[in-house]
Parts: C-alpha cells; sequence; structure tokens
C-alpha cells in the first residue's frame, strides 16, 4: 500500500506541475495578476495530494513590507509555506539549475544568491529589497541549509542587513521600516502519533540526501503534521542591528519548533523578549 501510494503522489506531484507551468510561464510572462496568486493554490492542492495537515499559530503580518525568516528543514518548507499565503522564496544559486525544482522555483519567482561569495551580499541584498518594495513576501531560510528537524541551526546574518533599508510608502509619501517576522516549521505528527527522532529524518530533507528518492519516501510514509507559528514581527530600528535581529529570529524559531516537538506551548512568553532600550536580549535557548 506505502509503495502505491507513493507512486499515485508522484504521479500526481508531476502531472500537476507539468499542467501548470506554462500558464504560470504565460501570467509571468504577460504580467497578468493570477500569476502571484497560482502558486499559492498550487501549494495548497499540493499539501493536501500528500497529506500534509497544518496547524498555525500566531498571525501573519499585513499592512507593510515583510521578509519573513524560517527556520529550513525540508523541501516540504516550500508547499508548506507558500500553501499559507502568496510568497516567493530566497534560495542558493544552486537551486536554479536543478532539473524540473529549479524550474518550479524560477516560476515562483524566486531570488537566487550566492551565499558563498560576499562580494555579491551587496546585490543580493538589493533585489531582495527591490522585490520587497514591489509588494512581494519574501520568505529567507537565515540557517543557509536545512537541519534534521530536531534543532534549529545558528542563523546567519549577511542577508538580514536588507532589514536596514527603509520601504517608501507611495500612498502616503513617507519612508516606513522593513518589518522582519520569524516563522518556525516543525514537523509534529505521523498519521495522527508523535513523529519522534528515527521518523523525522524521512521528512527532513539534510546532508548529502539524494532529492528524489528522499521525495519518495516521504509519500510512502504519510500522511503528516505540520505546525507553523507565526512569531512577533520587529525591525531592525527595535532590534538594534542585523547580529542582533538574526539571533532574534533563531531564538523565537528555536522556541516555536522545541515548543511543538513537545507539544506544549509557554502562552505566557510566546517569543524571546525585546529589551527595554530596543535591543535583543534574550539568552541563547538550549537545543530543540
Amino acid at each position: 500500500m506505502a509503495t502505491a501510494r507513493a507512486a499515485v503522489l508522484l504521479t500526481g506531484f508531476i502531472l500537476s506541475a507539468v499542467l501548470l507551468m506554462p500558464l504560470q510561464w504565460l501570467g509571468l510572462k504577460l504580467r497578468l495578476p493570477y500569476a502571484r496568486a497560482l502558486p499559492n493554490r498550487y501549494h495548497r492542492f499540493l499539501c493536501r495530494l500528500i497529506g500534509i495537515h497544518v496547524t498555525t499559530r500566531g498571525m501573519p503580518h499585513e499592512g507593510s513590507a515583510c521578509l519573513v525568516a524560517a527556520n529550513h528543514t525540508s523541501w516540504l518548507d516550500i508547499p508548506i509555506l507558500a500553501s499559507l499565503q502568496p510568497c516567493s522564496f530566497v534560495a542558493k544559486s544552486e537551486v536554479a539549475a536543478w532539473p524540473f525544482f529549479g524550474t518550479l522555483a524560477r516560476l515562483q519567482r524566486t531570488v537566487f544568491v550566492e551565499r558563498e561569495r560576499r562580494t555579491r551580499t551587496a546585490h543580493s541584498r538589493n533585489e531582495i529589497h527591490a522585490r520587497i518594495a514591489a509588494g512581494d513576501r519574501l520568505v529567507l531560510f537565515p540557517e543557509g541549509t536545512s537541519s534534521d528537524g530536531n534543532r534549529v541551526l545558528s542563523f546567519k546574518s549577511a542577508l538580514m542587513s536588507v532589514a536596514q533599508l527603509t520601504i517608501v510608502n507611495g500612498d502616503e509619501d513617507r519612508e516606513d521600516d522593513l518589518v522582519v517576522q520569524p516563522v518556525s516549521v516543525a514537523y509534529t505528527k505521523l498519521h495522527g502519533m508523535p513523529m519522534g527522532r528515527y521518523f523525522r529524518p524521512f521528512f527532513a530533507w539534510y546532508g548529502d540526501m539524494e532529492l528524489f528518492p528522499h521525495l519518495w519516501e516521504a509519500f510512502r510514509l504519510g500522511p503528516i503534521e505540520v505546525t507553523v507559528e507565526y512569531h512577533r514581527p520587529v525591525t531592525i530600528r527595535q532590534i538594534g542591528n542585523r547580529k542582533a535581529l538574526a539571533l532574534y529570529c533563531e531564538e523565537c524559531c528555536r522556541r516555536g519548533v522545541s515548543q511543538a516537538l513537545i507539544g506544549r506551548w509557554d502562552e505566557a512568553a510566546p517569543t524571546p523578549p525585546l529589551a527595554e532600550s530596543g535591543s535583543f536580549a534574550a539568552p541563547r535557548a538550549a537545543g530543540a
């Protein structure tokens, strides 16, 4: 049954993507309004097809330009986050050359960055800023790689420098601070039971795992449950600098993942606090 399930899901995934690719390409080429909403609808369909039940906590930031900073566990993070609201992603440049998945990433207007070349950081930051200023919601994975799903890795601060740039509000002719919202993604249950450390690597894609065999195993084992938590959005003016901002987002995601995996939330302190001066002052939490 598991093999049959994987075969059906893989066929449905490939066929649905192939059918929608020309439509999305045309929408982008002609700058048609549906091109922004179509990936969101497709990823909602994909989550239902695969059997991903997403529970959300908190509220996504609305009303002004926003950069999402999320922990990264799997290629499944993409359909999960994109199913909740229209968004594009920031990915390493190598993804653009991947067969099939690179095409999907380009059709979702992914921003490709060269993380290993610091001389390109300013260019990447400006591109991200321009996209957000144009009204796009971008998701950045500051870890720079994916984890095993049991913990959150250290957040790199280089691309957080985009938060130092303001966004011009055309309606009121003023400059607003760019808002950054941490979002944690935790893979919690398999067939309604706690997933545990043994099964989580079947869904977490990291290290030197091959993508297609990993995709096949994930399709065989589902359905799964995932918790996505929207943490308190902040600006760099509140935090102090990009390194403090990266640490704040890291601590929020670490706390969110840890609490989701054990199934208990501290409602009194849902996110690390800010010091009265505006600088981030939370101690580093233990690994999730």
